[in-house]
């Protein structure tokens, strides 16, 4: 009796020890995705990088969650270029990637249809440092109206020319991740063949300022520039109109005094009756 109690505890210590395995197991395999790889970024991989094997690894993913693009051959990545900073652990997509046969750097970040432009700043124009890769930018330039008259002195002003410019690199650097300002003495720009056109005459006819403006502000703003006369709420001065001369006045003449009679002589008046007149001497 006591040797049957022994086997029935020994066969119910199996049976849970077996539970537990197949359990873990079976977790495992949840765990690890059913067994579908896909290839993670080992290391840091920095915008306009390539990618070697090395900064790739393989992990299981969960193939209910497997997201759009994802790589399952270390191979197929060999030579990539990234076109966005990709963290450690994070999946290597193909909407991440430059398409097949791009060169590393700052070329193959340049959408198609849109050019890369550099810019000398210091620590004012590149408001004070922060002005760092990602970041929209509008560019106003400081130049003399032509519009203005030869005669007035009041011929600055200062107009924003472009607006929403995306900062692809300051310096060398064109990690989008930094986040710690930096006073550097150039800005590459991202713009338009047009912009690009317009970009280069500001510099050349005047002073340029950059002017942050928030990520997702995408509104435009149109102005028409501001004179030193607008700023200091002041007209232009007019020169006085000449004032006419006066007319001289009119010469009075004086009448001339009759001569007095002379003693005994006839003195003779002309007297009016209504509408008759007569002459009376006396």
């Amino acid at each position: 009796m006591k040797a049957k109690g022994l086997v029935f505890l020994l066969v119910a210590m199996l049976a849970g020890l077996a539970a537990v395995v197949l359990g873990a197991r079976w977790l495992q395999a949840k765990a690890g995705g059913d067994g579908n790889r896909i290839a993670v970024a080992a290391v840091e991989l920095q915008l306009g990088g390539r990618i070697g094997p090395e900064a790739i690894r393989l992990v299981d993913w969960p193939s209910s969650s497997i997201p759009s693009g994802a790589f399952t051959d270390i191979a197929a990545l060999d030579g990539r270029v990234a076109i966005t900073g990709i963290q450690p652990g994070e999946p290597i997509l193909e909407s991440r990637l430059a398409p097949v046969g791009t060169k590393g750097g700052l070329s193959a970040v340049v959408p198609d249809g849109k050019r890369a432009i550099t810019v000398r700043v210091n620590d004012v124009v590149g408001v004070a440092g922060f002005t760092l890769p990602g970041n929209y930018v509008d560019i106003m330039v400081n130049t003399e109206d032509t519009g203005a008259s030869r005669n007035n002195q009041d011929q600055m002003i200062s107009k924003i020319v472009l607006e929403r410019i995306l900062v692809l690199a300051v310096a060398q650097e064109a990690n989008r991740d930094e986040t710690k300002p930096r006073v550097v003495n150039a800005v590459t720009l991202e713009v338009t063949p047009e912009q690009a056109e317009r970009l280069d005459l500001a510099r050349s006819v005047g002073n340029l300022s950059l002017v942050l403006r928030n990520q997702i502000d995408s509104s435009p703003t149109e102005t028409v520039g501001i004179t030193k006369a607008m700023l200091l709420r002041t007209s232009v001065e007019v020169p006085p109109a000449p004032t006419p001369a006066k007319a001289a006045a009119p010469r009075r003449t004086a009448a001339k005094p009759r001569p007095a009679p002379a003693p005994g002589a006839q003195v003779c008046v002309e007297v009016i009756r209504g509408v008759s007149k007569v002459n009376e001497c006396f």
